[in-house]
């Protein structure tokens, strides 16, 4: 690994209201309990909860992070949020480039680059994602596209502690098919060289999710593949219990 703390990142999505927080509580608890066994912890809830969960969880080792962000830290753009609203609310993280907001918001390799300098901007980690379409997988374009999606959307100027890079193949997400152990370690270690050509011995330290339908039942898998650093999870973070069971998956 290239470091000795994996990071485990959940994405809530557009899910969760205030009774939610008691899942947030009963995680945090967890990780101050020691359960999670020495990983970074990270949830993402909806911007109409960051606040709430910073709140909970502030001075604990649970971090709350923001699922995306604009680049501009303040302006005349309706409905968004700026990585300093984030900070400002007690935000560690955010979440760009995430394949729903590539396809679905026209989020380009430029904009998710601008938002990645501006979670460093404002002081946040930065979790940028890449991943391919089905049509591509099985075109075999699975590195080509990730690694246009680095070179493209990762900030030259980026360091290893404000930096996680996600693989989340978008075929994946969502649809309960992981990729095989030997695919996922073929496309970390391309990620790998990729972002040491890109950032030099930064790059040797950015930490490397996997995300897409982990799951209890496949963290151990997952997260025993070299250049693996952690997991980045959708619907099974969602709920304490089923989450903590991927964070004691760690073999």
């Amino acid at each position: 690994m290239a470091t000795s703390r994996p990071l485990l990142a959940g994405n809530w999505k557009m899910n969760g209201t205030r009774a939610s927080l008691s899942e947030i509580a009963a995680l945090r608890d967890a990780v101050a309990a020691g359960r999670t066994r020495g990983a970074d912890v990270l949830i993402c809830p909806p911007f109409t909860l960051v606040m709430a969960a910073a709140d909970l969880c502030a001075g604990t080792g649970l971090m709350i992070g923001g699922q995306d962000c604009d680049a501009h830290p303040a302006g005349a753009s309706t409905g968004d949020v700026s990585a300093e609203m984030l900070r400002d609310a007690g935000a560690g993280a955010v979440i760009v480039g995430h394949s729903e907001r590539r396809a679905h918001r026209g989020d380009t390799d430029a904009v998710v680059r601008a938002k990645a300098e501006a979670a460093g901007r404002a002081g946040l980690m930065a979790i940028l994602c890449v991943g391919e379409t089905r049509a591509e997988h099985d075109r075999g374009e699975t590195l080509r596209v990730i690694g246009r999606q680095i070179d493209d959307s990762v900030p030259p100027s980026a360091s290893a502690a404000g930096l996680a890079l996600a693989y989340e193949p978008v075929w994946a997400i969502g649809t309960g098919v992981v990729p095989s152990a030997d695919d996922i370690a073929t496309v970390h270690a391309f990620m790998r060289r990729r972002l040491r050509s890109l950032l030099g011995a930064e790059g040797g330290g950015v930490r490397l999710l996997y995300g897409g339908s982990v799951k209890p039942d496949n963290a151990a898998e997952v997260l025993a593949v070299e250049h693996v650093d952690g997991v980045l999870v959708g619907g099974a973070s969602l709920k304490e219990a089923e989450f903590l069971a991927i964070a004691e998956a760690r073999r």
